[in-house]
């Protein structure tokens, strides 16, 4: 990292935390679609942002210029950091009342930056990038084509992750402009951006994901096609971080069902390929709210009818799972997750699927989450850790032969009988790496024709 970078200030903030940050190395199309997505979602939404941008270059802006004069009509503040050159400061739109210019200087390690920094108080979000050196280019040099120029950073929708990075980026600006510096500040500080809802942020993953397959379409570089599919994962991932976050009384359950599904997985000797997408199931099977998502995917689109004449009869539409079918390698997980509420004796939902008619991994997914639910829920005092398993397990049993699959609570029983004796199942943060095997090509097909857990689970 470029030293007295913002990217650098932060990762040193965070170098020994218990929160530490995971980096990752983006192509240009790739951030180009993140940033349109982020700036779209502004447009619709009158929520007054404050917006700090980084462009590299004056030449960068210049090319969306138009399109910030549109922003500015919403924001509070915009304020666009780069390297001058020619015209840039001279564009109708850096003239705007609430628009500023940061002119960096060229050594300034800043204007090798790529940021897009949101403070709403319904929402945060940010893009945080610097280009790759020529040395870690290697010895093929910096590409010859430009949306294959590499980035390495982060992006998130955690609002102090964003509201800490916005500081440091006015920091920066104090260098240049102390009166802007603190006008910010006090922009900042009357904006409190909350940890958005499902429902306010299931948009921007929408606008992500529908923003990434668009330039997926456009794109013939398999390394670039590889990058956009990992980011659209990406998104989901932490849709279902958000949505998990947002729940207070049960912050940690996609990662405790993600670990017990995986365990059941293993007790039944699964495959690796269907444990893995079990756990990728896991990790989403919360994502219902996003039924309420702007998308592309609206009845009567022409994606909704072809995407439609892919799902098996077996699997219908369900609004929340139908926003994952827009990427192919996804649709068996939302196969998973429709089916979940599906009953043993045929009286669930959505399809009314009986016995070995649910997918296999919907059965341990059903199972897994009410098991971790009513865990959870146990909050008396007077009971142990054995009690509260055990409760929880025969709550279960009631339900076998109805709601569950008989064998699969005889191995939950099992699962239950080896964490009252001591066993710990490791409590593993959801991250983007959970669905990068979706991306191996050996894989893609596997199983197509078969039908991280809390001290309180310890």
């Amino acid at each position: 990292m470029l030293e007295g970078s913002i990217l650098q200030k932060l990762e040193t903030c965070h170098r020994h935390s218990q929160r530490p940050i995971r980096f990752g190395v983006y192509f240009k199309n790739t951030l180009v679609s993140l940033c349109h997505a982020l700036e779209d979602h502004i447009l619709n939404h009158d929520d007054s942002p404050l917006v700090i941008t980084a462009f590299q270059q004056g030449k960068w802006y210049l090319q969306e210029a138009n399109r910030y004069a549109d922003i500015a009509k919403i924001a509070q503040q915009v304020v666009i950091m780069a390297a001058p050159n020619s015209g840039w400061a001279e564009h109708p739109t850096s003239q705007l009342a609430n628009v500023d210019l940061v002119g960096l200087n060229p050594e300034d390690a800043v204007s090798e930056e790529w940021h897009l920094i949101i403070l709403s108080p319904r929402y945060t979000a940010m893009v945080l990038c610097q280009e790759l050196s020529p040395a870690d280019y290697g010895v093929t040099g910096k590409p010859k084509e430009d949306l294959e120029r590499k980035f390495y950073g982060l992006w998130t929708f955690e609002p102090e992750l964003v509201k800490e990075t916005a500081a440091l980026a006015i920091a920066h600006i104090q260098n240049y402009n102390p009166e802007l510096a603190k006008k910010l500040t006090q922009y900042q500080n009357q904006i409190q951006p909350r940890l958005g809802t499902p429902e306010d942020l299931s948009t921007v993953v929408t606008r992500v994901v529908d923003y990434l397959q668009t330039e997926q379409k456009n794109t013939t570089h398999q390394i670039l096609d590889r990058n956009l599919v990992a980011n659209e994962i990406q998104a989901f991932l932490r849709m279902a971080q958000i949505m998990d976050a947002t729940d207070i009384t049960n912050p940690m359950a996609a990662s405790e069902v993600m670990s017990l599904v995986e365990t059941i997985g293993q007790l039944l000797d699964l495959p690796a390929w269907q444990i893995k997408r079990s756990r990728l199931a896991a990790l989403l099977h919360r994502i219902d709210p996003l039924q309420r998502a702007e998308s592309l995917l609206t009845p009567g689109s022409t994606r909704y009818q072809e995407d439609a004449t892919d799902i098996p009869p077996s699997c219908p539409l369900v609004p929340g799972a139908q926003v994952l079918r827009t990427m192919p390698r996804l649709r068996a997980i939302a196969q998973i997750i429709t089916h979940q509420s599906e009953w043993w004796d045929g009286s669930g939902e959505p399809a009314k699927l009986a016995g070995d008619e649910i997918p296999l991994e919907s059965r341990i997914l059903a199972l897994a989450a009410d098991f971790q639910c009513r865990v959870n829920g146990k909050t008396s005092p007077g009971l142990s850790q054995e009690e509260i398993l055990t409760q929880a397990l025969e709550e279960c049993r009631q339900q076998q032969n109805t709601r569950f699959d008989p064998k699969l609570v005889e191995a939950l029983s099992l699962l239950v009988m080896g964490l009252q004796q001591g066993l710990e199942l490791p409590l593993m943060t959801p991250k983007a790496s959970v669905g990068m095997w979706l991306l191996d090509s050996r894989l893609e097909n596997e199983g197509k024709t078969s039908p991280e857990i809390s001290s309180s689970l310890k």
